[in-house]
């Protein structure tokens, strides 16, 4: 049921507990043991199945040694669900909807992103991302578009993690020829992509022209899959205004076989790097 579906803030709260504990030492027994209740509750908190009150919290952080003020203080914030990182709070300031889409991004074990007319934001360059950003809404004013474009430099920090989450793009051709920004902006994104091919949890490939009608010509969206295996696959469907996230599973599980239809009509990585550096020495 959907009311039982946990929390973003939640979520977070959970695997951040679940950090601490491994890095202090500490078994789901001796936490539970620390505040006074079954294990089973220690589990399901950490499942972000249950929240946890504030006093429970501060003991266990004590017990975990987080003695940041700061660490302490925001996960205090976080369970009160206030609380976001300045650069994502400058960006929910304008899209409300970019905090779950960042906490998705940042915990997630893998991601596989399907684009059909743009680069997906975890690959462009700030040039590009610019140019794209530049096309919302006049309402935005240049500080608004700042914002946004800072947070979406900011979250393809996830790929320079010592262990960053899979991700496998699959974009149309016709991504690749849309001049946003102009010829030197697009060679320079072409370049990217080619760089990022190398990365070894990226996996990059496009559909080509040739592959004419298929079932990701009117949409574009991303499948998030995490390492708990309580959390449910979420579903990211970009609009105009905002982000759409789905984790029923009769919706997320048509979403994974179109991305399994695509896979096997684009092209392979190696020629999808051919195809690419083409397309940047015909600029």
């Amino acid at each position: 049921m959907a009311g039982t579906r946990p929390t973003v803030r939640r979520r977070r709260l959970a695997a951040k507990l679940v950090e601490f504990r491994e890095q202090a030492g500490k078994s789901p027994q001796e936490a539970a043991e620390r505040i006074g209740c079954h294990r089973t509750k220690i589990n399901k908190i950490e499942n972000a199945r249950l929240g946890i009150s504030l006093g429970e919290l501060r003991d266990l952080l004590r017990f975990y040694e987080v003695d940041d003020a700061a660490q302490v203080d925001d996960m205090v914030e976080l369970a009160r669900r206030k609380r976001e990182p300045d650069w994502v709070q400058r960006a929910a300031l304008i899209r409300p909807s970019i905090a779950d889409l960042i906490h998705y991004e940042q915990t997630a074990a893998c991601i596989r992103s399907f684009h059909n007319t743009l680069i997906t934001g975890l690959l462009q360059t700030p040039d590009y991302a610019h140019a794209v950003l530049s096309t919302r809404p006049t309402t935005l004013g240049d500080d608004g578009i700042e914002a946004l474009l800072e947070a979406r430099m900011k979250r393809q920090e996830v790929l320079q993690r010592a262990e960053p989450p899979r991700l496998i793009v699959i974009e149309n051709e016709s991504a690749l020829r849309v001049e946003v920004g102009g010829s030197q902006v697009m060679r320079k994104q072409l370049e990217h992509l080619e760089g990022m091919a190398d990365h070894p949890a990226v996996e990059l490939r496009v559909i080509p022209d040739r592959a004419g009608a298929h079932a990701g010509l009117n949409s574009a969206f991303v499948l998030f899959s995490f390492r708990n295996p309580t959390y449910a696959e979420v579903t990211s469907v970009e609009h105009r205004t905002g982000m759409l996230y789905m984790e029923d599973q009769a919706e997320t599980s048509q979403y994974a076989a179109i991305f399994v239809e695509l896979q096997a009509i684009a092209l392979s990585p190696a020629d999808t790097l051919d195809l690419i550096a083409r397309l940047r020495r015909a600029r």
